[in-house]
Order: C-alpha cells, then structure tokens, then sequence
C-alpha cells in the first residue's frame, strides 16, 4: 500500500512509541544467514528491516528481499547507496539526499539518473534527509560519499542541517554515524535535532549495546537502526530491540 510505511512511521511518532530496525547488508549474508536473522528479529520484534549499504557488490538484492518477505512479516525496507539498489519486491524506498554534504551527485544527481527506475518499480518512495555525522573514525559512507560528516560537537549545525531537510519537504531525517563508527551520535546531538524537527528522526551508527540503544531514543530518536553489530553478534537483535521498546511512552 502507497504510504503505508512512512504512515507507520508517523503514527509510531505521535504515539511516540520507539521503534528498531535491524539493517541487512546484501554483501554479507547468505540465503541461510537471512533466514536465521528473519527468525531472531521476528522472534524480538522487530519493527522493520532495513537492506542496503553504501558499497553492495553483490547481484542478488531481489533474492535478499525475496527471501526476507517469505520467511516473516517484518516490512523491509530499502536503504540505497546508489541508484543500482533498488528491489521491486521491497516494502519502501528511502530516497536519501545527502543533504550534510556539498556533493551534488548525492543532493539530486544521482536521484535523476534512478528516477524513471524508481517511479516504475511502484515502491513506496520516502524522501529522506541523510546528515552523516563524524563517529571519530573514516567509514565507508563518508568514502563513498565524498562528503565530509558533521562534527560530532556540532549539535547546532545539525539542527539546522534538519531543519532545512524538514522546510525542503524532507519527510523523514536520518542521523547515521556510520557502519564502523567508533563513537554513536550523542544523546545532546539527537535532543537538539529532535527539539525542532516534527519529522521522524531515524539513528543509527556505531550503537553497539543496549544502553546506548536506550538513551539515543530516549533523546529523541523515533526509530533506532544497527547493523555492524548485530552482524558480529545476533544475539544482540532481541537485547536492543528490548531496551528500544521499553523507553517509557510520554503522556
């Protein structure tokens, strides 16, 4: 359904029920491997599946997605890194600008050249605000990107580096430090954002345990994504997604 996901993520918000997602990088699993984390994040449910990287040099994308969709019933979600990563088989598309950045490919380049792509794979298209933000160690998404991150002290110019996403039309913001990152996005960083944004704040990025999983939705985050993680450990997916969903629901 057109508008079902980004509905669910807006109605999560004004619920303000926090949400998990677990990110799957196509290049790093296997048939098997999928269905495992299939069983353990439905067995921790988890609110939506996140697939895509900033590198995929793997061809089976619709095969991930395929495999996913037929062994739960955790919407997926794709979360490209070049016009290439695009499944018809997905539940949603998150069409990210880099808007931290100053690479015109990333702002609206590379978005003409998957437009026609997109608009006939009949996805649901989520225009998303990506602010990469420095996790104090060079990653994968600031490489291929050819854009330097904000500075992990410098709540201000990310607040109104969301603020201009949101007044741009930007139906969702997204904060990532990263796969790799050695340091998560701050809980004053996130405040900050989420003090003056209405739109969905999705984090990810360096989070690791669930403490910091807590406190980043504490402070704001509305959906909270892991993926480094939780591909060294998958034990991990049912302890996060726990302290996700006990952040106490605010009258």
């Amino acid at each position: 359904m057109y508008n079902n996901i980004y509905t669910s993520f807006i109605e999560r918000k004004a619920k303000k029920e926090k949400a998990f997602a677990v990110l799957i990088d196509p290049d790093k699993v296997t048939p098997a491997g999928i269905i495992e984390i299939a069983d353990k994040c439905t067995a921790a449910k988890v609110d939506y599946i996140f697939l895509g990287g900033s590198l995929v040099i793997s061809d089976h994308l619709d095969e991930c997605v395929q495999q996913l969709k037929a062994s739960c019933n955790i919407p997926v979600v794709l979360f490209p890194g070049s016009p290439s990563q695009v499944s018809k088989y997905a539940d949603a598309l998150l069409y990210l600008s880099v808007i931290s950045g100053r690479n015109p490919e990333l702002l609206i380049g590379q978005h003409v050249v998957s437009a026609a792509a997109v608009k006939k794979s009949g996805l649901e298209v989520i225009s998303t605000g990506y602010m990469v933000i420095d996790g104090g160690a060079p990653t994968t998404v600031s490489y291929i990107s050819n854009t330097m991150p904000i500075p992990a002290d410098k709540a201000d110019i990310a607040m109104c580096t969301a603020i201009a996403g949101e007044m741009l039309g930007m139906k969702v913001i997204y904060m990532d430090a990263g796969s790799g990152a050695r340091v998560p996005i701050t809980e004053s960083m996130i405040s900050r954002v989420a003090s003056q944004v209405q739109a969905p704040i999705i984090v990810g990025g360096g989070i690791r345990d669930a403490e910091k999983a807590y406190l980043n939705c504490k402070a704001g985050a509305d959906i909270l994504v892991v993926g480094n993680a939780i591909e060294k450990d998958l034990s991990l997916i049912k302890e996060l997604a726990d302290a996700v969903h006990s952040v106490p629901v605010k009258a």
